[in-house]
């Protein structure tokens, strides 16, 4: 999940920007749809890179970074298009639920659970390597079962 620093929303615009490189007057980035326009977005725009937002946790010292969320719901519905539209309220408070037990339903509201949704949607098709796990993120029980079969 290292690549989410490499992608952001931006406040009045819909859907995810890859972030390219840094511009005088902004950012140079290119939208994560089928247009792949390139764009430059204004240094005083408000950005949120994917790798720095958390959810909110019912424990009150705890937050669960998004990235760990977006791969619970790439273990549990592989690659499917989920349609955040057709979800009825309770049904993605239930989606929520099921892929992060214990979230605060008090400040995670329905419409980031949609945004959680749509992004994880973007990302399956646009970015799918997000998904791709480096070998930094693998378990240590299968690295280490690796090399014990490795040495054999």
């Amino acid at each position: 999940m290292e690549l989410l620093k490499e992608i952001a929303n931006f406040s009045g615009k819909s859907g995810l920007y890859r972030i390219l490189k840094p511009g005088r007057g902004g950012v140079i980035v290119e939208s994560l749809d089928d247009k792949r326009e390139k764009s430059m977005i204004g240094a005083s725009a408000r950005v949120s890179v994917l790798k720095d937002i958390s959810i909110f946790m019912q424990d009150d010292e705890k937050a669960t970074p998004l990235g760990d969320v977006f791969t619970s719901v790439h273990e549990k519905y592989q690659d499917k298009k989920l349609d955040a539209k057709a979800l009825s309220d309770y049904q993605l408070v239930d989606f929520m639920t099921e892929v992060l037990p214990g979230y605060d339903t008090e400040k995670v509201y329905l419409s980031d659970i949609r945004k959680i949704i749509n992004w994880y949607n973007i990302l399956t098709v646009y970015a799918p390597e997000v998904f791709e796990k480096t070998s930094e993120e693998q378990p240590a029980e299968e690295s280490s079962e690796q090399t014990t079969e490795e040495s054999k």
